[in-house]
């Protein structure tokens, strides 16, 4: 069962990764109605979202190779009359450097809150609240949002911004690709722009989560640390499995949300999200689920 389950929950982290509706909140639900009814768990989490983030660097892969060459680039020596030369001030050395800030806020607050993010954030009292709320939020963000700046206009405080709005997807719900949508809609960027940033912003902090627990379910104890579960009752044979799913998945959503977003809004996403928070408070309300 152990395996069935993995992969219902891959292909679920592929569906839901890059839609703004919050992979996270998805396993957390999902959970409850699979055979084990139990939480998947921030460990199990953070490592299929590894699946999903080389999705991403395979789908943006020339565009990935663009900014590490100039960015690297602006070290080289300029000496020789024909030595290439990076200006400073290009877009892709500026994306660079925004990708690396914007990663810190994250990353700060993931490690010192782990024991909210493994707890305390998990109840799905919390996860419907900000589904809800942060849905209209894009809503709003999509709606009134000038959306004429390119990604190559990028400044460092828009970045910095949208760094910090990554941030609030350490809780369920949120949707880190809603977040940094919806920042870069508010601060007038197109949905293509805010998208494509919001995806490159996402490499580093996800594949460091991921590692991180990662590394943290291989040398767990199982004696030791029963309390954290190693993983939350899914092994790394199934972990795994769910990872290479999450990725497959992953790559073909990418790919319709990128081309979808040229002309559609994001109104039917914002709907559902107010329509499963809504769902998941009248199932917490009549006790037919538990929030933790």
């Amino acid at each position: 069962m152990g395996f069935f389950e993995a992969i219902i929950l891959g292909l679920i982290q592929g569906l839901t990764e890059f839609l703004p509706v919050s992979s996270s909140a998805h396993l957390r639900i999902a959970g409850e109605f699979l055979p084990s009814a139990s939480d998947p768990g921030a460990t199990f989490t953070a490592i299929t979202q590894i699946g999903t983030e080389l999705a991403v660097i395979l789908y943006f892969r020339e565009d990935i190779a663009r900014i590490l060459g100039k960015w690297f680039g602006q070290f080289r020596s300029s000496k020789g009359a024909h030595a290439d030369t990076i200006d400073k001030n290009d877009p892709d050395v500026r994306l660079g450097w925004l990708i690396i800030i914007g990663t810190i806020p994250i990353v700060l607050v993931g490690y010192f809150a782990q024991d909210y993010i493994r707890s305390t954030f998990r109840s799905l009292w919390l996860v419907a609240i900000v589904l809800i709320v942060f849905g209209i939020i894009l809503g709003v963000a999509d709606m009134l949002g000038r959306r004429v700046r390119e990604i190559n206009e990028l400044s460092y405080r828009h970045g910095i911004l949208i760094g910090l709005a990554q941030m609030l997807a350490l809780v369920p719900g949120v949707s880190r690709s809603g977040a940094t949508m919806t920042a870069g809609l508010a601060l007038g960027y197109t949905r293509t722009a805010a998208a494509r940033f919001g995806f490159l912003l996402a490499i580093p902090a996800v594949f460091g989560s991921g590692l991180y627990e990662l590394v943290t379910a291989v040398t767990c104890d199982p004696v030791l640390d029963a309390a954290e579960g190693c993983g939350a009752g899914y092994g790394l044979a199934e972990t795994a499995v769910a990872t290479l799913v999450a990725f497959g998945v992953g790559f073909a959503v990418i790919a319709f949300l990128m081309r979808y977003i040229q002309r559609g809004s994001f109104l039917p996403f914002v709907v559902y999200r107010i329509l499963l928070g809504s769902t998941l408070i009248v199932l917490l309300s009549i006790g037919a689920l538990q929030p933790l």
